[in-house]
């Protein structure tokens, strides 16, 4: 069998196994390469498989199925010819509306044996960037702030009420409502402590993440937390506002914590050391997302605006910008979600960064978006 490019050995005998649970039929893997118009091209399977690429797209798309540089399927054919195809992943995929499992059992085999490649090149390839290491290595004093001064206050909390509640005699109206008013405050304490712990378990997931599919507003909520903390010794303030209450795309989640990471600290930077707000707003169109991300700072001279994306472009002082942020957000929303980057700026009157990404269809149980 042909070795597979870019999986560990292991793969080559995922293949095998798969195609003996097909009754031998063929399995290949396929990925989707960048050129002037994304195709797929085989990277390892049995060679009656690995023709046909343009039919092989052809069907996807008539499925829907978005093609992307860096996506990976597993495909046979059915005894009646059709294409078999799941993707490469390394999440179990959620389980069909209602309950009620309609792929055949072929696809149910692909699927297994997606998940089992994506959980290979998980474990032997895992994806960790130089900016998420450092902020991983500095977590812990963060967490034992972030997550240790709500949770000493919320203990606090609940310590007074149980003195109130154990002292002899009846507890009047005015006093109740205290005790309840003081509850309430253990309860955001106590959810504070959570949404920070949740942001960092999610960064540290995916900065090992290849592609899955997760939800934007998560990814977006997770990557604000964080970011709030890291801007409090610049005087900046991080607002958000969003109509979204969840919206799935398939991608690489890490990759659309560092465009943010970028967005957010580029605007940041726009106040000069002054003391600011970055504004940050996620919208849901008919087929779209629309991230935006808003600063009141310095803003942008005409002639550089056509400059911002290209590589070691920058307006900073030598030190302090490599031009590399932005060439990434740009890289990224075009590679990755297949998505689109503008810039509306203005001297001494602030920047926006609009970020589209085209939105797959929403399977029957994910959550709807409001607006």
């Amino acid at each position: 069998m042909t070795p597979i490019e870019g999986f560990h050995e292991d793969a080559a005998e995922i293949l095998r196994c798969a195609s003996v649970a097909l009754g031998g039929s063929p399995v290949a893997v396929w990925e989707a390469t960048d050129g002037s118009d994304l195709h797929v091209q085989p990277i390892g399977g049995n060679g009656v498989l690995t023709q046909g690429g343009n039919e092989l797209s052809t069907a996807l798309a008539g499925w829907g199925v978005p093609i992307r540089r860096g996506n990976r399927w597993i495909t046979s054919r059915s005894a009646q010819g059709s294409w078999v195809i799941a993707p490469v992943r390394n999440k179990p995929p959620a389980p069909p509306p209602n309950g009620r499992e309609r792929r055949s059992r072929e696809r149910l085999t692909l699927e297994l044996a997606g998940l089992c490649l994506g959980l290979v090149d998980r474990r032997e390839r895992p994806r960790l960037t130089a900016s998420s290491l450092q902020e991983l290595a500095g977590l812990p004093a963060m967490i034992a702030h972030e997550a240790g001064n709500p949770l000493t206050a919320a203990r606090a909390g609940l310590q007074l009420t149980l003195e109130t509640l154990r002292s002899p005699g009846e507890i009047d109206a005015d006093r109740q409502r205290e005790v309840l008013e003081d509850l309430a405050q253990v309860l955001d304490d106590i959810d504070r402590a959570v949404a920070f712990l949740r942001s960092v378990q999610d960064r540290a997931r995916g900065a090992f993440a290849r592609v899955e599919r997760f939800d934007v507003l998560q990814a977006v909520r997770s990557c604000l937390t964080l970011e709030r903390r890291l801007l409090q010794d610049r005087r900046v303030t991080l607002n958000f506002e969003t109509t979204v209450d969840g919206a799935y795309v398939t991608g690489d989640p890490s990759s659309l914590f560092e465009v943010l990471v970028n967005l957010i600290r580029n605007a940041a930077d726009a106040y000069e050391g002054r003391a600011g707000s970055v504004e940050v707003r996620l919208e849901r169109g008919t087929e779209h997302l629309i991230l935006r991300v808003r600063d009141h700072g310095a803003g942008i001279a005409p002639e550089h605006l056509q400059l911002v994306f290209e590589p070691g472009f920058t307006t900073k002082e030598f030190g302090k910008g490599s031009g590399m942020g932005l060439a990434l957000v740009q890289s990224v929303v075009r590679e990755v979600f297949s998505g689109s980057v503008q810039i509306d700026s203005a001297v001494g009157q602030g920047t926006t960064f609009t970020v589209t990404l085209p939105l797959p269809p929403q399977r029957a149980a994910d959550p709807p978006a409001a607006g």
